[in-house]
């Protein structure tokens, strides 16, 4: 009972503080009414005051061409609105003062007073807050305008890019167009003569606003840049949160006809942070920016970038005369040869193009410029101009790169010639080696990642694809320099990484302390003998390839190279041997002697503990590979197209290698075969093979049976008197979404002269490349009979729709076929057909409709009898279809994987 008494006089207490409060403050506001009238009367004069000195600064300066600013603007706006609110307000006073009572203290309608008076008095503050922020140190800017930028006045080469450019900003359905390129390749003057056009009012735009972003990207910092542009200025708008300055900005340039170019952007810029509004078919406004990575393009939102790419050499050249000057290019007979020499080094590039060309305006004498090519040759970074004008800017996509692994898969990159195509599929394996990518995650996931860091480097611009299957990557050579440079720790230690690739050498370069090499690429050069004993403790890279005149190493050269990680010998056609000293590499992983001469392995080979990688193709006179199950860390192993003959017990050697997950080999026999399918673990490891002059266990069969081989990438079937090609039943799987051969890409089938069909490849859905010659009885590819065969083990066949990712299908000596497929295929992604010494081909399985979604598929041929022999599906497939087809004459056919292991 004490505790509920307690507790009811604590509530009433709280009851009556609640009640007071509330009735002194409704009494507040009723007995002060009169006074805080009184006070709002004088609150408004005050403000009027204000008004109209602030308004009479702004007409005297406006009078001058000057604008107002928008925070002016914005605060007479608000005055005006007040003043009205008040009026209004002061229109019922002397009604609502006759309805007090007691002296004021009391009203006879308490109500509509307490409602009055609590108008007034906040009325009443909110008049004088507003008064106060009526201050102001300016009030007016000059008017925005459309003003030229700054721009060298010779602009060669460009003229193209820039129509292109304009005619696409133009274009009312784009509302935000990306620029990317390297660094130094003209992005900034392309977006400056894009400002400068702007400049003319026929194009009807009210302010053209230039922002440099940079890599710093500062919300406020480009707030601050548009806000001084569209008149927002002053302490004021200097401390409003950026929220707000956003609001402000959308309210501004919402009634505005706007080009928004931000320049050299870095990571994706939110537009509607900084206060940019949504394009509308009212303001048409636009947004142009300029970037190194594609990435940011994507996700700008814009998926159509436009590329500016270096100039072409007649344009290049046109530059570089215009920097040099007639008079410097005229003083000496031999000058204007080794000008072409220098300008040829910068490759295009706008930037190195126009800093050499001004450093070299003044040397007249001819010694100077064979001084200049034998410095850009030899080591570029020492030319006047190039560690501080050149490649300090080039820097800054290497620095832009986040992970230090990737910075060092750029890097290795520079190991190789200028102007070199590089095969993506060997850097991966240099990096997986170098440890760059971890290869115990498993070789197919390193190499996805390896392609994931490939595709960083082309998107950043500081590589670029090659070839039309995109297998290959160059470097620009001025970005090499600047690799080369950081590699050198910015020229500070240039022994630690030597690079003299193709340079012409004959004899390997003395270097002066070779204790520091990190890194040593001799490749590409005609040195025919390696001797010596240099001390490199701390070499990890050595490549020597492709010196054809090579001959000879001798044993004490590999001495001491205890760190030693990867070794390239490839292609040095005339080696012969290795010395018996390469057991000493003990820290090597990665060994490439294909294309080389070699006859026979050292054993000591086997003391290579460390070695996963180990590429023995195109050894034409290799004999054996016996001990090679010493090898025991081996996870990728090539042998194919050499003149090793896989017997039953090499196969059981390669059984031994239990980390083995990459194989590439040739198969010459059937009971080779089927050793390696009785081993089983080895088909899984297998992703390139060629099977040739197959010999046959028994000879009344004939059959080649192919069994499963998920991690197949290239097939190559050549000079086999096969009858047929079957797929192992044990290999059998009649869910189509579960091929046999789901990797296979690239099919060759050559000189066969007993196969009728290749119905088989029903079974590798994904090929992209099939090349078909001199199968002298072959008649349908997919045989339309057993496709649609109705046994058990078959009945799943017909619902493939076959060649789904086939690009180039080459048909070339097949007197008897008749048929590819019987029906139309879609064909998505099919780039051409070569037809050659086909005669009996009339119809193709295509109609209108077959093909890329908005590309041509070219039908190459060599016979007109042909083309004019088909017999097309319908008029609507020969309107599709004729117009692509190409008479070619000579061997003149564009193979796009020429060139490749296993491909003609």
């Amino acid at each position: 009972m004490m505790g509920n008494c307690v507790s009811l006089q604590i509530s009433c207490d709280q009851v009556f503080t609640r009640a007071y409060s509330c009735f002194f403050s409704i009494g507040n506001y009723i007995h002060k009414l009169k006074e805080n009238v009184v006070a709002l009367e004088q609150a408004i004069e005050d403000l009027t005051a204000t008004r109209d000195d602030v308004l009479r600064r702004v007409q005297v300066e406006e009078g001058k061409g000057l604008e107002r600013l928008q925070q002016v603007q914005v605060w007479l706006k608000r005055v005006e609105i007040i003043q009205n609110q008040v009026y209004e307000l002061l229109s019922a006073r002397t009604i609502e003062i006759q309805r007090l009572c007691l002296y004021g203290i009391c009203s006879k309608n308490l109500s509509s007073s307490y409602r009055y008076g609590r108008r007034a008095f906040l009325m009443m503050k909110e008049v004088e807050n507003l008064n106060s922020n009526g201050i102001f140190e300016i009030v007016t800017a000059p008017a925005p305008k459309l003003e030229m930028r700054p721009i060298q006045p010779t602009i060669m080469g460009r003229e193209t890019i820039f129509q292109r450019a304009w005619n696409h900003l133009m274009d009312d359905g784009v509302g935000i167009m990306g620029l990317y390129g390297m660094g130094g390749v003209g992005k900034t003057t392309l977006l400056t003569q894009i400002h400068n056009r702007l400049h003319d009012t026929k194009y009807g735009v009210d302010i053209v606003i230039w922002v440099v972003v940079s890599s710093d990207l500062q919300i406020h910092k480009i707030q601050e840049d548009i806000g001084e542009k569209i008149g927002f200025i002053g302490k004021e708008w200097n401390k409003k949160k950026e929220n707000q300055k956003a609001v402000d900005i959308l309210n501004f340039l919402s009634r505005k006809r706007f080009v928004l170019l931000l320049d050299d952007i870095w990571k994706k810029v939110d537009l509607t942070k900084i206060g940019i509004p949504s394009r509308t078919r009212e303001n048409k406004c636009k947004v142009v920016f300029t970037t190194r990575s594609l990435d940011v393009c994507a996700r700008m939102g814009v998926h159509d970038p436009m590329e500016v790419q270096c100039l072409s050499t007649n344009d290049a050249w046109d530059l570089f005369q215009e920097k040099v000057g007639q008079i410097t290019l005229g003083s000496h007979p031999d000058i204007l040869d080794l000008a072409q020499k220098v300008a040829e080094k910068c490759r295009g590039l706008p930037l190195a193009l126009n800093v050499i060309g001004e450093t070299m305006a003044c040397k007249r004498a001819v010694q100077e410029w064979h001084h200049a090519v034998d410095v850009l040759t030899s080591y570029a970074a020492e030319f006047s101009g190039m560690d501080d004008q050149i490649l300090p800017i080039l820097k800054y996509s290497y620095d832009n790169l986040n992970d230090k692994y990737v910075r060092s898969c750029f890097q290795y990159c520079a190991l190789h010639p200028e102007d070199y195509s590089i095969k993506k599929y060997r850097l991966i394996d240099y990096w997986i080696c170098e440890v760059f990518i971890d290869g115990n995650i498993g070789k197919e996931k390193a190499v996805n990642q390896g392609y994931e860091i490939l595709g960083t480097l082309v998107r950043a611009c500081l590589l670029s694809e090659e070839g039309k299957n995109k297998r290959n990557v160059k470097m620009h050579d001025v970005v090499r320099e600047m690799a080369l440079w950081t590699l050198s720790d910015l020229g500070k230690n240039k022994e630690r990484c030597i690079v003299q690739a193709g340079s012409g050498l004959l004899k390997v370069p003395e270097v002066e302390n070779w204790g520091a090499v990190r890194r040593l690429s001799l490749m590409n050069n005609g040195i025919e003998e390696i001797s010596g004993s240099p001390e490199c403790p701390e070499l990890t890279t050595l490549f020597l390839q492709e010196n054809k005149s090579l001959i000879h190493i001798s044993g004490e050269f590999f001495r001491h190279m205890q760190k030693l990680v990867v070794l390239d010998l490839s292609k040095n056609h005339q080696l012969n041997g290795l010395p018996e000293q390469i057991s000493e590499l003990v820290a090597l992983r990665y060994l490439d002697l294909s294309y080389t001469n070699i006859e026979g392995l050292p054993a000591c080979l086997q003391d290579l503990k460390t070695l996963i990688h180990l590429n023995l193709e195109c050894m034409r006179r290799l004999g054996s590979i016996a001990g090679i199950s010493k090898l025991s860390s081996i996870r990728t192993l090539g042998l194919r197209n050499s003149n090793i003959m896989l017997d039953v017990m090499s196969v059981k050697e390669l059984h031994l290698l239990e980390h083995l997950e990459i194989l590439t080999i040739d198969i010459v026999s059937t009971m080779v075969l089927e050793q390696m399918i009785h081993v089983g673990t080895l088909m899984n490891c297998i992703q390139e093979v060629s099977i040739r002059c197959l010999i046959y266990e028994q000879e009344q069969d004939t059959k080649l049976r192919l069994p499963t081989m998920y991690s197949l990438r290239s097939l190559t079937i050549w000079n086999c008197e096969t009858s047929e090609i079957e797929i192992e039943k044990l290999s059998w799987n009649t869910n189509p979404t579960s091929p046999c051969f789901f990797n296979l890409s690239h099919v060759i089938i050559h000189v066969c002269s007993s196969l009728k069909d290749l119905t088989w490849l029903l079974f590798a859905p994904n090929v992209t490349y099939l090349m078909i010659e001199e199968l002298e009885q072959l008649e349908e590819i997919i045989s339309h009979a057993k496709a649609t065969c109705a046994t058990e083990e078959q009945q799943q066949l017909h619902r493939i729709i076959p060649f789904q990712k086939l690009q180039i299908l080459h048909l070339s000596s097949l007197p008897e076929l008749k048929s590819i497929y019987w029906i139309s295929l879609s064909f998505p992604c099919l780039h051409g057909i070569y037809v050659e010494r086909c005669p009996k081909l009339r119809k193709l399985p295509l109609d209108s409709k077959s093909g890329t979604v908005g590309k041509k598929f070219v039908i190459q041929y060599k016979e007109k009898e042909w083309i004019e022999s088909v017999e097309w599906k319908d008029e609507a497939t020969k309107l599709h279809v004729l117009p692509s087809t190409k008479l070619l004459f000579g061997y003149s056919y564009d193979n796009p994987y020429a060139g490749q292991a296993g491909y003609p």
